[in-house]
């Protein structure tokens, strides 16, 4: 597959020409045990040095894929939901921590998704949250808190980097699957365009570049051109002014 970078690269070269640094992270949803799929996301965060903070389902999750887990200094565990279940009505947006559900069933699911990925993962666990379809009910920021939770994580750039008092809004911002379409790859052009724009608002301080930028896969459903285009993504990304960030190490947010 042949993709033109230029545009990400001219703008990274406008980032080097203002001494700036991108923080950067990779965030890979829907796993609850070992496959094929996952092996190749491992080989493919060896191989670029981008570790993988792999967002797990709690209620469906493995002991399998704890001890997988285990093997690599790439996969970081971290919360997707409880059970990532929808429980919004037919003609509403999926969710399953929205509006529609009592606060306090909420919390219960929030509470016990902690507590059962601290059991399989141990100290591997980084206490992100990830809820289902990105989206989730803003009311339910304190609850997530008082779990001991300390990030939540969506898609597109934060409005704030703090909801609430010990938490940290660590979203993503560029996905490669067309959801809405053929589920294959965006069209290339389309994706490094995005990515040479988000990055043109970081750098003209319209957005904030404190928020590490976040590149989210789906490996269960990947096809050969989606694997392919994020190879050279990361590759791309870690030849410009870039640092990686990892939450269980929480070097920056």
């Amino acid at each position: 597959m042949k993709i033109d970078w230029g545009p990400l690269r001219q703008e990274f070269s406008d980032w080097r020409a203002a001494n700036l640094e991108l923080p950067f992270w990779w965030r890979d949803d829907d796993a609850i045990e070992p496959s094929q799929e996952l092996d190749q996301l491992i080989i493919l965060a060896e191989k670029t040095n981008v570790p993988v903070h792999l967002a797990v389902i709690p209620r469906d999750a493995t002991h399998a894929l704890a001890s997988k887990v285990t093997e690599t200094d790439v996969l970081i565990p971290v919360v997707h939901g409880w059970a990532h279940q929808n429980h919004a009505a037919a003609d509403l947006k999926k969710a399953e921590f929205g509006a529609a559900r009592a606060p306090r069933d909420c919390a219960k699911d929030m509470q016990n998704a902690l507590r059962d990925m601290k059991e399989l993962f141990g100290g591997r666990l980084a206490a992100m949250f990830v809820p289902p379809w990105n989206r989730i009910d803003p009311a339910l920021m304190i609850p997530l808190a008082e779990a001991g939770y300390d990030a939540v994580s969506t898609f597109l750039p934060r409005r704030e980097a703090t909801p609430v008092p010990g938490l940290t809004q660590i979203n993503t911002h560029l996905d490669p699957i067309f959801w809405r379409g053929t589920r294959g790859l965006v069209s290339p052009e389309i994706l490094v365009a995005k990515t040479a724009a988000f990055l043109k608002d970081r750098r003209r301080k319209i957005t904030d570049n404190t928020e590490p930028f976040g590149y989210l896969t789906h490996h269960l459903v990947h096809d050969d051109d989606i694997w392919e285009f994020s190879r050279q993504f990361l590759n791309e990304m870690c030849d410009g002014p870039t640092r990686v960030y990892r939450h269980d190490r929480k070097d920056m947010a």
